[in-house]
């Protein structure tokens, strides 16, 4: 299987990018793997420090393993948004590809000494993980929000993250060009999509040279999907999405069947309903494959094995996620 460093060029290259769904139990796992499949694209697993808490991180990293060796489908693990650097070396011991250094709450210069150390102990255990930085304000939560926080409207500039890029060594940015973690009341309805700044990442892009990351991408409006991987981005969170297509499904099969107990009865809806959504993104994702012009900065010599896969995912949604239950 290729690296997630060449899988990202490759779908650099093509005008891709690559989707990144978090998981927090088996469901959620079987689903995404199962839409990767289904669409027959890459994908990455991500799990927070409360998801891997829960899931504990060994397990997740042997189960992951074990998977992507059965199906041969080219599946990647990615520590998320961890805030210590005795978490992030557990992750890299425990065989993951990518870890996502998250130390943006900190005044700039201790965010660019922390991520610098972090960067240079993962690299020592594993030089071909790789190492993301958060610089920006987009929240912590993949949860259901009443209003956007005044703060979240901040935008990373490109000048920091030409610097902080330098400064640090990191592989990956994660910037702030609009997006916020979790999702609005009204987004959940259907009333209101998230908006981002395309011109802000382009000129990031340009300014920090390497892969970007764009983290709570739950809710957001699909042209501007479109748009930003175009600009630049090569890496899209989805956690909140799934969450609530797997509480309303879960509640749904229990209302169909209010006497079951067996598990293994009750939770393939689940699975179903939370793929669907995984498979909506990831279409999305991979429906350009085109080469990208100015700002891309990683290329590649290959194209995607699969043809255009066309869809929006609005459809989806809408049905799946209700603010009854919420």
């Amino acid at each position: 299987m290729d690296s997630l460093r060449c899988v990202l060029t490759r779908l650099e290259t093509n005008g891709a990018a690559l989707g990144h769904f978090n998981v927090s139990d088996l469901v959620l796992l079987k689903a995404v793997l199962g839409a990767a499949t289904e669409v027959g694209v890459p994908v990455v697993v991500g799990a927070s420090e409360g998801e891997r808490e829960f899931l504990d991180t060994c397990e997740l990293g042997t189960l992951v393993k074990s998977l992507r060796e059965k199906s041969g489908q080219p599946v990647f693990l990615n520590a998320d948004h961890t805030h210590s650097l005795a978490k992030a070396v557990e992750a890299v011991k425990a065989g993951f590809d990518a870890v996502v250094t998250d130390f943006s709450s900190l005044p700039f210069e201790q965010n660019v000494s922390h991520t610098k150390e972090a960067v240079e102990a993962l690299k020592a255990i594993n030089p071909s993980v790789l190492v993301e930085g958060e610089i920006g304000n987009i929240g912590t939560g993949s949860e259901i929000h009443d209003v956007v926080r005044n703060e979240f409207r901040t935008l990373t500039t490109p000048e920091e993250a030409r610097q902080f890029v330098a400064a640090t060594g990191i592989d990956v940015l994660a910037p702030a060009v609009g997006n916020m973690h979790g999702m609005l009341k009204s987004m959940v309805q259907g009333k209101e999509k998230k908006r981002l700044n395309i011109e802000r990442i382009g000129d990031i892009k340009k300014a920090a040279g390497i892969f970007l990351t764009l983290h709570g991408g739950s809710g957001t409006d699909d042209a501007d999907f479109r748009n930003a991987i175009t600009a630049g981005i090569n890496i899209i969170h989805i956690n909140t999405e799934l969450r609530v297509a797997w509480r309303q499904s879960l509640e749904d099969s229990l209302n169909r069947q209010p006497n079951e107990v067996v598990p293994y009865k009750i939770l393939p809806p689940v699975i179903g309903s939370v793929k669907e959504v995984v498979v909506s993104r990831l279409q999305l994702f991979s429906a350009q494959q085109r080469p990208r012009s100015e700002g891309s900065t990683n290329t590649g010599s290959h194209g995607l094995d699969r043809q255009d896969i066309l869809g929006d995912g609005r459809g989806t949604m809408r049905r799946l996620l209700r603010t009854d239950t919420l």
